[in-house]
């Protein structure tokens, strides 16, 4: 046996197992609902981050859009600029149609609202032209324009200088080409551009209007900035389709647009003509008219530009504050669902104990209901019966019925108590009972005195069954032989027994308390050669000599004929003994008047069933 320090130490071995495997379950369990929290908490901040980003982007490209239209602004003031000096210089500073100076102030409010001008390149000069440089030579050309500076010269800066603001704002559009502002940037730009090469060509029809023709070069230029006036206007039509009506609406609606055209087109054609100031002064009115609407129209695309933007920045704070939202939650939330998962682990964990303990004492007693059964019923049998609830009868065509009983038990009987008899047979049929269990016999019944055992059913065991009874008889009528009378043990007990082997029908009979009933003349045989013996004897049949014969194991002698009741006269033999040693068969001096099975159902009882434990503290794996 261990020490009490061993089971304690064994003992306390299996707790800290136990508690090691329950921690481990319980995080597998808490991994399960974490795993998609944790993937939805990544998910929100990656969301979150992208949200960010994006606003960031978002409010770049205002910053830029703004820009852009700061400077688209001041492209226009210029442009507008260029046609009242080129004006102002062909009718030899004539002010009836607008006041120059009051353009100027135009024209620098609008680069003090662009506040600091950039870098502008310049295209007949090498080296970048920066703000404060900008700014000496616009007021020093327009301090030149009374002192004789011709009208090409004037044009040619104001060209140069929108070339390089228009260079620029293409360059601010490409930094936004990840915005889907994109395409109304790039309308606007070509727009500009389409008013800038409008307003070149103007000027240059002014010329025609005031001396009748034009030189080569200048109607090339004409031409050239005509027709890529109007592919930029297609073009801006085709990136932005909503000003398409606008557009249309200046084509109908106004009636210098026709006539306009046809001086554009007598312009292309620049046939020789006497040239007429009023003429040049009409043609500049009405290509400022249609400039103006032009610029109306890129008013509404600065616009739409406003309201994308907005939008697109209302929509990344939008998407940031939800984002946020979420996260937050989600990250309120976690430790409630963890807390709630971990209460229902260890819920599920306790239910999990108790219902293996119930299950172990379930199993135990199943084992115990079904061992009880296995007494009253072949374990064949019973199963069967558990199974298909019904078992037919079944026929065998050969086996060896054993009967005994007491001699004298009327007269024992008469002189003892009832309590005396049952505990006397039942010390009886207990040592029996425990001598048959290294046999392959089968106990059929116990009626008073008479003790039934059969072999070769319900399971068949070929030629077996004869030996097995005959051997059987023999321990059992040693066993007799020390047996006495717990009440009067100076009167020995006396068994008078006989066998028979031939065929028998066994079957379930009854429902209430079913039995495994042997029918046929060889039952009636087996009891007449009981009941026809000697005290201390056993009687059998020519049948069971026969097959005993076979096997040359046991010692019979002839008792010669026997009237049998219902046979008449038969042929009788005494079983004396075997011709050699008894067989080595497994004790069952261990049992104490407790069947094999039983004992092996209650010692696996003691080692599962927690009420056979004495330690409170229980294994659980």
């Amino acid at each position: 046996m261990a020490s009490p320090k061993e089971t304690k130490t064994d003992g306390c071995g299996k707790f800290r197992r136990w508690y090691k495997s329950r921690r481990c379950q319980l995080w597998r369990l808490l991994l399960l609902p974490f795993i998609p929290i944790l993937a939805l908490i990544v998910q929100t901040t990656l969301s979150l981050r992208s949200s960010l980003t994006n606003g960031r982007e978002v409010a770049d490209v205002e910053e830029q859009v703004s820009r852009a239209t700061e400077l688209g602004k001041l492209v226009t003031r210029f442009q507008q600029e260029r046609s009242e000096v080129a004006f102002f210089i062909f009718t030899n500073g004539s002010t009836l149609r607008s006041n120059l100076w009051q353009r100027f102030s135009e024209t620098d409010n609008a680069i003090h609202q662009m506040g600091e001008l950039p870098l502008l390149s310049f295209k007949t000069r090498a080296k970048p032209v920066d703000g404060r440089m900008f700014m000496t030579e616009l007021k020093e050309l327009r301090a030149s324009i009374n002192d004789g500076t011709s009208m090409t010269e004037a044009v040619e800066w104001y060209t140069n200088a929108n070339a390089a603001f228009l260079s620029h704002l293409t360059k601010e559009i490409k930094d936004t080409d990840s915005s889907t502002i994109w395409r109304y940037l790039m309308g606007f730009k070509n727009l500009l551009r389409s008013i800038e090469c409008k307003g070149i060509a103007s000027v240059l029809g002014i010329n025609y209007f005031a001396r009748g023709s034009l030189q080569p070069r200048s109607h090339e230029r004409y031409i050239a900035h005509m027709v890529l006036g109007r592919d930029l206007l297609d073009n801006t039509l085709n990136l932005v389709p909503s000003l398409i009506p606008l557009h249309k609406d200046i084509k109908e609606d106004s009636p210098e647009y026709q006539v306009l055209e046809k001086k554009n087109q007598q312009i292309v054609d620049n046939k020789h003509e006497n040239g007429s100031v009023a003429d040049a002064i009409e043609y500049f009115d009405q290509t400022a008219t249609l400039l103006d609407k032009l610029r109306a129209v890129q008013k509404q695309l600065r616009e739409y530009i406003r309201e994308g933007v907005t939008e697109s920045l209302r929509e990344a704070r939008r998407s940031e504050a939800v984002c946020a939202a979420i996260l937050v939650l989600v990250c309120v939330v976690s430790p409630i669902i963890i807390a709630l998962v971990t209460n229902a682990v260890n819920t599920i964990q306790v239910y999990a104990r108790n219902l293996s303990e119930k299950a172990r004492e379930l199993e135990y007693e199943k084992e115990l209901s079904d061992s009880l059964l296995y007494q009253m019923l072949p374990a064949s049998v019973a199963k069967q019966l558990k199974q298909t609830q019904q078992v037919p009868a079944e026929f065998f065509a050969s086996v060896t019925v054993y009967f005994s009983d007491i001699v004298g038990f009327t007269a024992i009987a008469a002189v003892s108590t009832p309590y005396q008899v049952i505990s006397f047979l039942n010390s009886v049929y207990k040592l029996f009972d425990e001598r048959i269990e290294c046999y392959d016999v089968y106990k059929i019944e116990t009626i008073g005195d008479s003790y039934m055992v059969a072999s070769g059913l319900p399971v068949r065991n070929g030629n077996k069954h004869a030996t097995e009874i005959a051997s059987m008889a023999l321990e059992l009528l040693e066993a007799t032989s020390m047996c006495r009378l717990p009440h009067r043990p100076d009167q020995a007990l006396c068994m008078r027994s006989g066998i028979h082997t031939g065929p028998c029908v066994a079957g379930i009979v009854g429902t209430k308390m079913p039995r495994y009933c042997l029918f046929g003349d060889t039952i009636n045989t087996a009891s007449r050669m009981e009941s026809t013996g000697e005290p201390m004897k056993i009687q059998i049949s020519e049948d069971v000599k026969r097959a005993l014969d076979k096997t040359g194991q046991f010692i019979t002698t002839p008792r010669g004929l026997v009237d049998v009741k219902g046979k008449g006269e038969m042929t009788t033999h005494w079983l004396e003994g075997r011709t050699g040693p008894s067989p080595v068969r497994p004790t069952a001096s261990t049992l104490t008047y407790t069947p094999s099975f039983l004992a092996r159902i209650h010692s696996q009882g003691r080692s599962s069933s927690p009420r056979y434990q004495p330690d409170s503290k229980r294994d659980f794996h």
